[in-house]
């Protein structure tokens, strides 16, 4: 209650002791409302003031409570409009009316970097690929945006000052790539109005997205993002300072120009638990939506921090699910790609833990190992991103009957045809019609025994009772008992399934 009195005022702030009826910014014109189910419809008012709200042909009435909050829920309606949302309390001189507003379905769009990488890209060495032709091809009416600015907050906000647009060129340019891809290929295929909410920063870590109340279900350990030597906020800032200054003075024992290092305040507290849950998630919990797409997991990787992974990206999913309170409501989520980490088992461990995520209902995830960047941690095809996060929404969301999935690694047994054959593993899988690779012979596999010491495997794709497995061997692991792919931050070797989705990195260890 405390934290809900202290987001009141902060919100009333502004407003003449909130006498007048308010709705929050999310409540724009050109908004999306959730079609097909219950809406609520709320904001603020004087305490006791009667509220009417209007909407298409329903009419609605409510009473602000002694907080002076109110909310109405509009019966679900089909994907439709535009239509207008008109607002008005007793008390009220003139009523607050909210235009051009659609039914459709609404998607949250959330994670670090890659997730908010805008489709002008976020430099010239960072480019979206085909930037300028997607850019100028993003007139697309019936698609809305909303672009929630960076915003950490020690208590969960109940407003955001960000409001929706129409995309176009101009506004779709600094919105994010994979979200606006993603959404392009659903309204394509489903013919509705889509609303996207980009709701994103670089850089950041799962339990930033955590609520308290999520990381106190789990009983999250708060772990350092960058290990030992940032234990504290500010070890982490002191840390990157020493970094600077060590680079400065060698940039000047080398005749070489001085660099401009950007304002530091520990990422502006972007690494606190909950503080981007708080101040960018929470001010949409009330909003109807259709689900979530989540693309994060690179600022995890550190090895004293990969291990948390599964518990904490779980745990957030159903967090957010218990704060939305609409069911378990479809999360989808990208496999981190090909990247040259120097935290190779930090990096292929935060893979299989999103792997793991899929045991959650209403989840999918989509592979993104060959559209990955050996150098570049922000690879140019988001497209391919955007259109995999699409078909796995068919297939969980919408109903679809066509493939959606990536292979998914279901189980490995042991094996010996002939005592003059070595002991094999066979993995077996789901979602693996027609698996092969493209070209070549099937690489990236390794084995091991109860010691756990991996080798490289010679493997082959081989049927069974009409089921893909592939099956790995190796001379020098006499009896294997484990098997793993892609357990390297750069894959170069794929396996594919008839729909076209590539294998992900996985370990048959428990």
């Amino acid at each position: 209650m405390r934290r809900v009195l202290l987001s009141f005022f902060l919100l009333c702030g502004s407003m003449p002791l909130c006498a007048e009826v308010h709705l929050p910014h999310l409540l724009s014109d050109h908004a999306v409302l959730q079609r097909d189910k219950p809406v609520r419809i709320w904001g603020w008012a004087r305490s006791g003031e009667q509220v009417t709200v209007n909407f298409h042909n329903q009419n609605l009435s409510a009473t602000a409570d002694p907080y002076g909050q109110w909310e109405a829920w509009l019966a679900p309606e089909a994907a439709g409009g535009p239509y207008t949302l008109t607002v008005k309390g007793d008390a009220t001189a003139s009523p607050l009316t909210r235009t051009d507003i659609l039914m459709g379905d609404v998607w949250i769009a959330s994670g670090q970097s890659n997730m908010e990488m805008p489709l002008q890209g976020f430099n010239a060495a960072t480019p979206v690929k085909d930037q300028e032709k997607e850019i100028a091809a993003a007139n697309h009416p019936r698609i809305r945006l909303l672009l929630q600015k960076k915003r950490p907050s020690a208590v969960p906000l109940t407003d955001t000052e960000d409001t929706w647009v129409v995309c176009t060129p101009d506004t779709a340019k600094t919105f994010s790539a994979v979200a606006y891809f993603f959404g392009r290929a659903v309204s394509d295929q489903e013919k509705v109005p889509v609303g996207l909410i980009d709701t994103t920063w670089g850089g950041t870590p799962a339990q930033a997205w955590l609520s308290t109340a999520g990381a106190a279900y789990i009983n999250m350990p708060i772990v350092s993002i960058n290990g030992a030597e940032t234990v504290t906020e500010q070890g982490r800032v002191s840390a990157i300072k020493a970094e600077w200054a060590a680079q400065d003075a060698a940039d000047k024992a080398t005749g070489r120009a001085a660099i401009t290092h950007p304002p530091l305040a520990d990422r502006n507290n972007s690494w606190t638990p909950a503080s981007l849950y708080n101040g960018m998630i929470a001010p949409y919990t009330k909003y109807a939506i259709r689900g979530a797409i989540w693309y994060q997991g690179e600022q995890d990787q550190p090895l004293a921090v990969a291990p948390f992974y599964q518990r904490i990206f779980t745990g957030m999913i159903q967090d957010w699910r218990r704060q939305w309170a609409q069911g378990d409501f479809p999360f989808l989520f990208v496999q981190l790609s090909s990247w040259g980490s120097n935290t190779p088992d930090g990096w292929s461990t935060v893979r299989d833990a999103q792997r793991r995520t899929l045991s959650l209902g209403n989840t999918g995830m989509a592979v993104t190992l060959d559209v990955g960047h050996p150098t570049n941690i922000h690879p140019a095809d988001k497209q391919t991103v955007g259109a995999r996060l699409a078909a796995a929404a068919f297939s969980v969301s919408y109903g679809s009957h066509a493939e959606g999935s990536s292979p998914m690694f279901v189980q490995a047994t042991t094996e010996q045809k002939t005592t003059a054959e070595p002991k094999a593993v066979r993995a077996w899988f789901s979602h693996a019609e027609g698996l092969a690779p493209k070209t070549g012979a099937v690489t990236g596999f390794e084995i091991a025994g109860a010691d756990r010491k991996y080798v490289p495997a010679e493997a082959r794709v081989e049927v069974v009772n009409g089921q893909q497995t592939v099956v790995a061997s190796a001379a020098s692991v006499a009896s294997p008992v484990y098997i793993r792919y892609g357990w390297t931050p750069v894959v170069t070797g794929f396996l594919y399934n008839r729909a076209g989705f590539p294998l992900g990195t996985f370990t048959s260890e428990p």
